[in-house]
């Protein structure tokens, strides 16, 4: 069993491995070359090429768990970016923000429930996965495309920060009336339970720069490494089963090391083992991917997809323009918006546990492929950002009121 386990394992990494120097190649972005590889080296279809199977990677036991941990360091590393100072700072801005971004999305996924049909329930968890971005395809792409020191970045990280929160919020209550786990009062101490974790979180990074300095003080880039990662992860862990974002416990430590003289050190040691997780994460979700039924729910599928883009770009601008940002830039952060993953899927895997036919195929079936073309349309307009812009010019050109540098 570890034989294979481990054959496994190696097959992802030289698949990934490939991909990835094929996407260099052709100047495409890794990502969709990640989880596009995963589709084909994984237990759907396609299952064979001329007689030659191609079910190559079917335990993904060990696989999913390091797509959680690229999650989590994709995140650690976009706090490193910023300080709890900032966030502070731009709270006000971060709640408007967020609830527009909550309005246009989440309205839409609402909207788009009543317009096929669906029960008042099963469109809660539509609107849910239309909603949510996410946050590690967005902050490989900010990583990957030189984004991440642009003013582009400070919209889309307190989009996400509010994302991420509010969908904490927003899988407790559904959990308890979907599945019947307690009733709303147990709900609302879950709720209550996650905001201590995040409150002690933000008094760490703000009172214990010092202590951090003096912990991870050492000669050896070895301890220096395993301390990191170690920390990291026990404190994202200890989130998710506090009911919290392992992302946002994550992004929270990050912004802890942010005010130290260990950031470049961390960026230097650690950001190998980030890239690692990463890819393994975007790999997890060609692996998941059925392409075999998708055809039963094209339409919902393109629809859905239309109004996401659009959703999202409209939303991401308005956050542009509330941060001062001139209307070209505007508009990338409503590109940077665009990809959905992991809580898309988080919250599908839920619906999976709910008795009826759209809970256990439907939804499942359509967040699949949703993701798949999200990530890819995403990771595409954020790469190519500048030429749609260029392409939007008439509409930048009359939201034009500061310099568009």
């Amino acid at each position: 069993m570890a034989d294979l386990l481990l054959i496994e394992i190696g097959i992802a990494l030289t698949a990934i491995a490939v991909a990835g120097a094929f996407a260099n190649r052709i100047s495409l972005s890794v990502i969709p070359a990640y989880i596009l590889v995963g589709i084909l080296i994984g237990p759907h279809e396609p299952t064979s090429i001329a007689g030659v199977s191609l079910q190559l990677v079917e335990n993904r036991e060990v696989i999913n768990l390091l797509a959680e941990l690229g999650i989590v360091f994709l995140l650690f590393f976009l706090g490193l970016e910023f300080s709890i100072n900032q966030l502070l700072k731009a709270r006000t801005r971060i709640g408007k923000i967020g609830i527009v971004d909550f309005v246009i999305n989440f309205g839409l996924g609402l909207a788009l429930g009543a317009m096929f049909g669906w029960s008042l329930l099963e469109t809660l968890f539509l609107a849910g996965i239309i909603y949510i971005s996410s946050s590690a395809v967005i902050t490989k792409s900010l990583i990957e495309n030189g984004w991440i020191a642009n003013p582009e970045s400070g919209p889309i990280l307190g989009t996400l920060v509010f994302e991420d929160i509010l969908i904490a919020i927003y899988l407790a209550i559904l959990s308890a009336i979907a599945l019947g786990e307690g009733d709303l009062a147990s709900a609302a101490v879950s709720i209550g339970t996650a905001f201590v974790f995040l409150g002690v979180l933000t008094a760490v990074a703000w009172y214990g720069t010092g202590f951090v300095e003096q912990a991870f003080n050492t000669d050896s880039d070895e301890q220096f490494l395993l301390r990191v990662l170690g920390v990291t992860i026990l404190i994202a862990g200890a989130a998710l089963a506090s009911g919290v974002s392992e992302a946002v416990a994550a992004f929270f430590v990050g912004t802890t090391f942010s005010q130290t003289d260990h950031l470049e050190r961390v960026e230097r040691v650690v950001s190998p083992a980030r890239d690692l997780f990463a890819a393994m994460f975007f790999l997890s979700i060609g692996l998941t991917t059925d392409i075999t039924v998708l055809a039963d729910v094209v339409g919902l599928l393109v629809v859905a997809i239309v109004l996401s883009v659009v959703g999202k770009i409209i939303s991401g601008t308005i956050s542009g323009r509330t941060y001062g940002l001139s209307p070209k830039r505007s508009l990338r952060v409503g590109f940077g918006m665009v990809p959905r993953g992991e809580f898309s899927l988080v919250i599908a895997a839920l619906a999976g546990g709910v008795s009826g036919v759209a809970f256990q195929s439907v939804i499942p079936a359509f967040t699949v492929g949703y993701v798949l073309f999200m990530s890819i349309i995403g990771t595409i307009l954020i790469q190519h950002a500048d030429r749609f812009t260029e392409a939007l010019k008439p509409f930048v050109s009359r939201l034009s009121i500061v310099d568009e540098s």
